[in-house]
C-alpha cells in the first residue's frame, strides 16, 4: 500500500481525461463539522483541479436517523462555504423535497428496480437475522466489523417474514488501484459475508443505495474517507452484478482524529461548522483549517475559488 503523501503529484495521469464526475455525499443525520469540509476539500479540490465535475447528493436512506433540519443546515453550510456543486446545487434540494433525483428517499423504484435484477439472478434471499444475533454467533472486537455468517443463506425464508434482503457476495478476490493508496485487494465474502442490502424496516442500506446512486448519476470517481475503504471490494462486486461497465475509480483520503485515534464524528457531537460560524470564524479561516489538519497546506485562508490549488502543480 503506497502511504507517502506525495499521492497528489500522480493523480493527473489516474483520472480520466476530462468531464468526468464524482459527487459529495452527506447524510443528515446531524450537523458538518471539520470532518465532512476535509471530505468537501478533496471533493471540489480534485474536480476543479482535473476537469470534474460535482454531483450533490442527499443520502438520507436512514430515515429513524435523518431530519429536515439536517438536510437545511448542511445545505447552508455548502453555500456560506462558496462550495457549489455543478449538478443539483441547494436550492434544487430546497425547491423538491418529495421527488428531487438526487435525494435517496425519493428513489425506492430505483433501488426495487435494482433488486429485482439480482433476484432474477437468483442472488437475493430473506434474512431474519438481526444484529444482536450476529453479533451472538460472531464473536468480534469493538468496532470491527462481524461478517455474516450466511444463516439464513439456504434456511428457506418465507419472503412475507421480513423485508430484509441480503445479496449473495462471491468470495472472488476483488483488486483495485485506489488513487491515493495505490494497488489494494478484498475478499468481501471474507470480510462481510453476505450482504445486506434491505433492512427489516424496509430501508435501503447505505451498501446498496450508493451503489446504485453512483450508476445513476454516471459517477466516474468516488472521492472518501479511508473508514469507508473496507466497502470498496463489495460496492466493485454489487455493481458489476447490477451491469456497471465504466471503471469505477477511488481515492480514500486520511480522516481527521482525536488524540485517541478516534475520528471526527456527528454521533459524539464534535463541534459543527455551524457552531464554528456562529462564534465568528469565516469561511476562507475554516476552509485553511481543514486543510492544515488535513496535510494538504498550512496558509492561513484559503478562498472557495482556489481549492484546485490544493491538488494542482504538486
Amino acid at each position: 500500500m503506497r502511504t507517502s503523501e506525495d499521492w497528489r503529484s500522480g493523480l493527473p495521469h489516474l483520472l480520466p481525461a476530462g468531464g468526468w464526475r464524482t459527487r459529495f455525499a452527506p447524510a443528515p443525520t446531524g450537523y458538518l463539522h471539520l470532518g465532512h469540509l476535509v471530505n468537501a476539500l478533496h471533493v471540489w479540490g480534485i474536480a476543479r483541479a482535473f476537469g470534474g465535475t460535482v454531483v450533490l447528493r442527499i443520502e438520507d436512506h436512514d430515515r429513524t436517523r435523518c431530519r429536515p433540519e439536517y438536510e437545511h443546515a448542511l445545505l447552508d453550510d455548502l453555500e456560506w462555504l462558496g462550495l457549489t456543486p455543478d449538478i443539483y446545487d441547494a436550492p434544487s434540494f430546497r425547491a423538491d423535497t418529495e421527488r428531487h433525483p438526487a435525494r435517496q428517499s425519493n428513489q425506492d423504484a430505483r433501488y426495487g428496480a435494482a433488486l429485482d435484477r439480482l433476484s432474477a439472478c437468483a442472488l437475493v434471499y430473506p434474512c431474519r437475522c438481526t444484529r444482536r444475533d450476529i453479533a451472538q454467533l460472531v464473536p468480534h472486537s469493538p468496532g470491527e466489523e462481524a461478517r455474516y455468517p450466511g444463516t439464513c443463506r439456504d434456511a428457506m425464508v418465507p419472503t412475507a417474514e421480513t423485508f430484509a434482503r441480503r445479496v449473495r457476495v462471491s468470495d472472488e478476490c476483488i483488486r483495485f488501484h485506489d488513487l491515493r493508496l495505490g494497488a489494494l485487494e478484498q475478499r468481501p465474502q471474507q470480510q462481510g459475508g453476505d450482504l445486506l442490502v434491505r433492512d427489516r424496516h424496509a430501508q435501503w442500506t447505505y451498501q446498496f443505495a450508493v451503489v446504485v446512486d453512483d450508476m445513476a448519476h454516471d459517477i466516474d470517481v468516488v472521492i472518501r474517507g479511508e473508514d469507508l475503504l473496507p466497502s470498496t471490494g463489495r460496492q466493485l462486486q454489487l455493481a458489476a452484478r447490477l451491469g456497471r461497465t465504466r471503471p469505477l475509480r477511488f481515492l480514500h483520503h486520511t480522516l481527521l482524529v482525536h488524540p485517541d485515534g478516534s475520528k471526527l464524528s456527528k454521533a459524539t457531537h464534535d463541534t459543527s461548522l455551524r457552531d464554528l460560524r456562529a462564534g465568528g470564524a469565516t469561511a476562507a479561516r475554516l476552509l485553511a483549517e481543514a486543510a492544515r489538519r488535513a496535510g494538504l497546506s498550512d496558509v492561513e485562508t484559503i478562498e472557495s475559488r482556489d481549492v484546485a490549488s490544493l491538488f494542482a502543480g504538486n
